[in-house]
């Protein structure tokens, strides 16, 4: 019985060492241009930020979306002020986070940039 716990013990923490890396350490970084088309909190238990940046490349072609996530707080009201404006969204992006309670996408925002 020792040994189970120890165990599970060991697996929960090898389980928290992974989520740590993997929210710590991003695969990429980027900007990505466009029109914020939505932004809402969403989620069952875990409440997070989920956004969609409608990408315009060249005119008369699809538009493109891009889905991200917002951690931090402190970037709602950048974003929720450039409604409606040409914005420049700044992200990194994490692979391989083993839960949703941090987001739907891998892709969080760190900063908005209102492109003139």
């Amino acid at each position: 019985m020792k040994r189970f716990i120890t165990l599970i013990i060991l697996a929960l923490l090898l389980l928290a060492l992974y989520t740590w890396a993997t929210l710590t350490w991003s695969y990429s970084m980027g900007e990505r241009a466009g029109y914020v088309q939505k932004l809402s909190k969403k989620g069952w238990i875990c409440k997070t930020w989920e956004g969609e940046l409608a990408m315009i490349n060249i005119p008369g072609t699809l538009t493109e979306k891009f889905n991200f996530t917002v951690r931090d707080e402190k970037i709602l009201p950048k974003i929720n002020q450039s409604l409606g404006k040409r914005v420049s969204l700044v992200y990194e992006e994490h692979v391989g986070v083993p839960f949703t309670c941090f987001g739907d996408t891998g892709h969080y925002i760190t900063d908005v940039i209102v492109v003139e």
